[in-house]
């Protein structure tokens, strides 16, 4: 029968649509239960959406459908969205930092806080220099979960995923 890694294992392969990270590395997945009988084993996944509003949320759903209904096992699978408790990236893991690093979007740390940023020089270092000398160009990014900012040491625009709390 099928268990709940090799579910995990499965989901690392769905990319977030908007990002170079998996939902498994984005941290997405609530919660994976199997029900399982003799021959056949239902999947139901919940999944938390990075913000409420985000158009990438069918499409992902479609994808975690598809990813798990090709085991043979599998009866059906369901996707559920829940909005309590709320995403933050302090869900993202050590592997999807680094990753979305590597892309040019940073990440808050995890030490909690308000979330709030200096908008002339920023605490946020640069992805691709590591330089403090960071300005915030624009709040709103390609997404409503990034924003956009301005190194001055290396002169690179990058994304920086922003606290949700």
């Amino acid at each position: 029968m099928v268990a709940q890694e090799d579910i995990q294992t499965l989901l690392l392969e769905v990319p977030d649509p908007e990002l170079p990270i998996s939902i498994v590395d984005l941290g997405l997945i609530q919660a994976i239960r199997i029900e399982s009988s003799e021959t056949q084993c239902h999947v139901h996944v919940s999944l938390l959406p990075t913000f409420v509003g985000c158009p990438a949320l069918d499409m992902i759903a479609r994808d975690v459908h598809d990813k798990i209904a090709q085991l043979p096992e599998v009866a059906d699978c369901q996707v559920e969205w829940l909005f309590d408790p709320p995403w933050s990236v302090d869900r993202i893991s050590e592997a999807g930092r680094a990753q979305l690093e590597k892309h040019g979007v940073s990440v808050p740390g995890c030490q909690g806080g308000d979330g709030a940023v200096p908008l002339m020089t920023s605490a946020i270092p640069c992805p691709y220099c590591g330089s403090p000398q960071t300005r915030l160009d624009s709040p709103y990014g390609p997404t409503r979960c990034r924003s956009i900012y301005f190194c001055e040491a290396c002169r690179n625009q990058f994304e920086h995923m922003k606290k949700v709390d």
